[in-house]
This record gives structure tokens, C-alpha cells and sequence, in this order.
């Protein structure tokens, strides 16, 4: 065996892993299939390992596909990056970018603003991964994403871009017929929908300007993975829902719905972006990255 690691083995295994495809990978790297698959082949040999189930549908790592894919992806990504800065500064960054982005959040918000960074850098192109599921980054492959959380300790490089407020709403047809609850205690008597994906989903939070704590464990008809999808039911008058302002600040603003509980907060999230660690990074990342950053910052000015 070379006492040097088939770099260039490794790294086209890491573009099949990162594209699912071998003729993907091919394509993007302007090699023939042939080469590609060779140098994977190449690659088991050195390694005596299967680094891939393959059939005529589906490309699945192995286990030990699995455990060389993170290592692969990131000498891939810090050649890239050292090509990247090595060139001249007048070189467009260029090449994909996968973005792991919440459903709702993306739809609403992210992809508007996405045609001005394509108009800016003709270039790069974005892979776009919308699910408010906890992604991992780092072992499907992404090179950044978006979270809107309290961020518990991670291995994740973090970037706060603004704060984002949620609200604790009801229609005014429900407080009609229900009450209007003045504690989250109270809340334990009404009819509340629960989203799943919170860091606690059975129980919220609060916290009020004294100081003072309180949890409760609300219950109603309807539980869901996308916060949205709470919004028929609660502006029909169905039952009360905790939101981010990204889904629920126009309806609060027509009047559809009412904050309630107005001296009670949960723990106030804010939009992260998070990429894997290690760097330096491709250029294609990093201007996204900065553009996402201004983009935020401008919302936080209005």
C-alpha cells in the first residue's frame, strides 16, 4: 500500500455520497462514469471494504460507506476550500450548495430572497432541503442550515441572525365560547394543539417580567409536524396554539387571532445558522452564509 491516501479516490467518493449518484457525480466532476466507479473500486480494494450496496435502483452506503463518508465529505470540502482560496479574488464562487432549511420557514421567507442571491451568483446553485425534522447536517451531507431554537450544546458551528418572538394565540370565536385563560396554568382546562417538533413538545414554558415560572402539559384535538398546519383549526375557532411570528404575526395583525397570556413569554428562540465544523470553506458557502447574514440583519432594523 502507498504510505499517501488515494486522495482522489477518496474525494470522488465523497461526491457520490454527497449527489446519491455515481452518474451524478460523473457529471459534476466531468469524469466518466467509468473513471468514477473505478476509483470507488479502487478505493474498497486499498480499504477491504464494501463502501456501497449498489442495485439497479438504489445507491445505500455501508456500514463502513457510513463511517468513511463524514471523513471523505470533509477532505473534499477543505480541498475545495483551499482551491477556493487560492484563486483570484475576481473568481465567481461557484458550484452546489445543499441548505437544510424549516418547511414553513422556508417557503415563507427563505425562498423569496433566494432570487437575488441565483441573479447574484449565477454560478452556485442551492439544493434546498425543506422539513422542520432535526437534519443531520453532517451525515446527509449539507453544508449549512437554518434552525429556529434555543440551541442546545452542539458540535455545530452557530450563527445567531435574529431573534424570533412566539406568541401563545387564540380566534376570537374561541375565547368567545372558552374564556380567555389570564395564567398558563389555565391552560391545563383548555383546548390546545401541540406541535412536535419543539424541544419539549407535551409541555410549555413560561416565564413572566417578575420572574415567576410555570409549565403546563396542554391537550386538545390536534397534533402536528408543521406548524401551519395548526392554522385552519385555529382560526376556526378550535383550540389555542404557541407559533413563531413567521407563521402567525399576519393573522395576529388582521385580527383572525389574539395573543393572549400577553405578560406570560416561552423561552425566546432565534434563527441560527449552522454549518459543520472545520474550514476553511468553499466560497460558494461562505457567500451564501453572508448573504443570509445581511438579509437578517436587515429584518432586524424594521
Amino acid at each position: 500500500m502507498s504510505k499517501l491516501p488515494d486522495f482522489e479516490a477518496l474525494a470522488i467518493f465523497a461526491k457520490v455520497v454527497e449527489l446519491r449518484s455515481f452518474a451524478a457525480a460523473s457529471a459534476e466532476l466531468a469524469l466518466s462514469k467509468a473513471t468514477v466507479s473505478k476509483a470507488v473500486s479502487r478505493l474498497e480494494e486499498r480499504l477491504g471494504a464494501r463502501l456501497f450496496n449498489r442495485t439497479s435502483r438504489r445507491l445505500a452506503l455501508t456500514d463502513a460507506g457510513q463511517k468513511l463518508s463524514e471523513r471523505a465529505a470533509r477532505l473534499l470540502a477543505d480541498g475545495e476550500a483551499a482551491e477556493s482560496e487560492a484563486l483570484s479574488q475576481s473568481v465567481a464562487p461557484r458550484g452546489l450548495v445543499r441548505l437544510a432549511v424549516p418547511m414553513t420557514f422556508g417557503v415563507k421567507v427563505v425562498a423569496p430572497v433566494l432570487t437575488e442571491f441565483l441573479k447574484t451568483y449565477p454560478d452556485v446553485s442551492i439544493d434546498l432541503h425543506l422539513s422542520d425534522a432535526m437534519v443531520d447536517l453532517i451525515g446527509e451531507g449539507f453544508d449549512a442550515g437554518l434552525r429556529i431554537a434555543s440551541l442546545p450544546d452542539s458540535s455545530l458551528i452557530a450563527r445567531r441572525l435574529c431573534t424570533m418572538p412566539r406568541y401563545t394565540v387564540a380566534a376570537p370565536a374561541y375565547l368567545k365560547r372558552y374564556g380567555r385563560p389570564t395564567h398558563p396554568m389555565h391552560l391545563a382546562q383548555h383546548r390546545c394543539f401541540a406541535y412536535t417538533y419543539l424541544s419539549t413538545p407535551n409541555v410549555w414554558h413560561y416565564t413572566n417580567a417578575a420572574g415567576e415560572q410555570a409549565s403546563v402539559r396542554p391537550a386538545g384535538q390536534l397534533r402536528v409536524n408543521n406548524g401551519e398546519a395548526l392554522m385552519p383549526a385555529l382560526i376556526a375557532g378550535l383550540g389555542i396554539a404557541d407559533l413563531p411570528d413567521f407563521i402567525v404575526g399576519d393573522v395576529i395583525a388582521s385580527g383572525d387571532v389574539e395573543v393572549i397570556l400577553k405578560g406570560w413569554k416561552q423561552a425566546e428562540g432565534a434563527v441560527h445558522l449552522v454549518m459543520p465544523p472545520g474550514g476553511p470553506r468553499p466560497a460558494r458557502v461562505e457567500v451564501l452564509a453572508e448573504f443570509l447574514a445581511g438579509h437578517f440583519a436587515k429584518r432586524r432594523k424594521r
